[in-house]
């Protein structure tokens, strides 16, 4: 009989009975089925009031980066992520800037944009007017929605309109600017642009349809700088002099090919998402107002633009800076329950969203000087696939005293593949047919 993904009454089930159907489902074994345990001393209907139909957990590798100086405060930073290398390039970038005093940030007010879109206006460049005239009222019926963030300083703050010719037609566009607070800001923006809707529909006499957030949140930024000593990126190839003209020249190709630029603006992402994970911020809205705000800023032909720059100062050092919109909160939402997040937050000791945002932006310029530097000298291959080849020989059934000496072989025979990682063991553990 062939089996059926519909599974009525799922989300009735208990975890156990549902893990019960995906064990007769994937044919999963009770070691396999035994990796969706919650961690020892979490409470699980913590995870099931988060998402539905909950199974259990997927843990990922939690590292913390270190020697990161930021307005003169230290840090150690927690960032979760599966990909070998990033966070000891985090801390040895980091390093790299501590010696020059560190991270220097500012960030702008948090304020989100709600969007709400009417159709069939008649005449749109005066209901534009009309919408504008207006401003005062509909500013005091959006805050009238959410009083405590207004009690805690934000609020609506101002409104835009836009007029959009589209293949449907014209279509006006209102801004709603929001000031957010220490939240993301998602449910008292979507909340507000509800209240709003029928008043514009009134005044515009067009009809509503989207009312939600935008997460290019062009107003809400974080900027950061370092300085990194060229006296401090001195290999045994080339000197520091050398290094820095080799990471302008790298940078620079980000600058005018969209193809490099898009993989420059990941590897800043590496960084940045593993803390926004770590901290139960949504990881995927401040991605993609990362990589949006890098097509909005472009600039001179290419459709993206790298979200950092690189310059040399007069003393020969390599000076970088960073600026992206970071809508991130420390209230509500995963940050507020999931217990790993909370005890991160702790750890960072961050009081406000713009200090988590600053931070943020830190720790993807270090990862963005990191990558370049190893580009522009070593290549990123060889920092990386030494920490790759642990994961094979992990996965060729190295047990741990044999990892290294695996790692060690494959490394010297330019060969990071499962089959030879398998042969290696074969040899060590002096198998026939080696």
């Amino acid at each position: 009989m062939e089996r059926s993904s519909e599974q009525s009454g799922f989300y009735k089930l208990s975890v156990d009975a549902r893990r019960k159907i995906l064990q007769a489902w994937g044919g999963l074994t009770e070691v396999e089925l035994s990796s969706y345990e919650f961690p020892p001393g979490v409470d699980a209907a913590v995870f099931e009031r988060m998402i539905e139909n909950v199974v259990g957990v997927f843990p990922m590798p939690l590292g913390i980066a270190t020697n990161f100086r930021i307005d003169g405060t230290d840090y150690l930073v927690p960032m979760a992520i599966e990909e070998p290398s990033v966070v000891a390039a985090a801390s040895n970038a980091a390093k790299v800037a501590r010696a020059a005093g560190g991270f220097v940030t500012h960030t702008t007010p948090p304020i989100m944009i709600g969007q709400i879109q009417i159709l069939e206006v008649v005449d749109p460049a005066a209901a534009r007017l009309r919408i504008l005239a207006a401003r005062d009222e509909l500013l005091a019926l959006a805050n009238s929605k959410d009083p405590m963030l207004v009690k805690f300083g934000g609020g609506a703050r101002e409104l835009e309109v836009r007029s959009l010719a589209t293949p449907r037609g014209t279509m006006l566009v209102v801004h709603l600017l929001v000031d957010a607070r220490d939240a993301g800001g998602m449910n008292a923006v979507n909340t507000m642009c509800e209240a709003l809707a029928p008043e514009l529909a009134r005044r515009t006499g067009g009809r509503v349809v989207l009312r939600i957030i935008s997460n290019l949140a062009i107003y809400r930024l974080a900027r950061a700088t370092a300085t990194f000593p060229a006296s401090s990126l001195a290999t045994d190839a080339a000197t520091g002099p050398a290094v820095v003209e080799g990471i302008l020249d790298a940078y620079t190709l980000a600058v005018v090919d969209p193809f490099r630029c898009a993989t420059h603006n990941k590897g800043i992402m590496n960084g940045i998402s593993a803390v926004v994970v770590a901290t139960g911020n949504d990881f995927r809205a401040v991605e993609s107002g990362a990589h949006s705000y890098a097509a909005y800023t472009a600039h001179g032909g290419s459709p993206l633009k790298p979200l950092t720059t690189y310059e040399k100062n007069a003393n020969g050092d390599l000076v970088g800076t960073i600026e992206l919109p970071l809508p991130v909160g420390l209230i509500g939402g995963a940050t507020a329950v999931h217990p790993t997040a909370k005890a991160n937050v702790k750890v960072l000791g961050v009081k406000h969203a713009h200090e988590l945002a600053a931070l943020l932006a830190s720790v993807g310029l270090a990862q963005n000087f990191a990558a370049l530097r190893a580009l522009a000298t070593e290549g990123i291959q060889r920092g990386h696939m030494g920490l790759h080849a642990r994961n094979i020989a992990v996965t060729a059934g190295a047990t741990p005293e044999e990892i290294d000496r695996v790692v060690e072989r494959l490394i010297a025979d330019h060969a990071i593949r499962i089959d030879r990682a398998k042969e290696v063991l074969a040899e060590l553990r002096g198998k026939p047919g080696a």
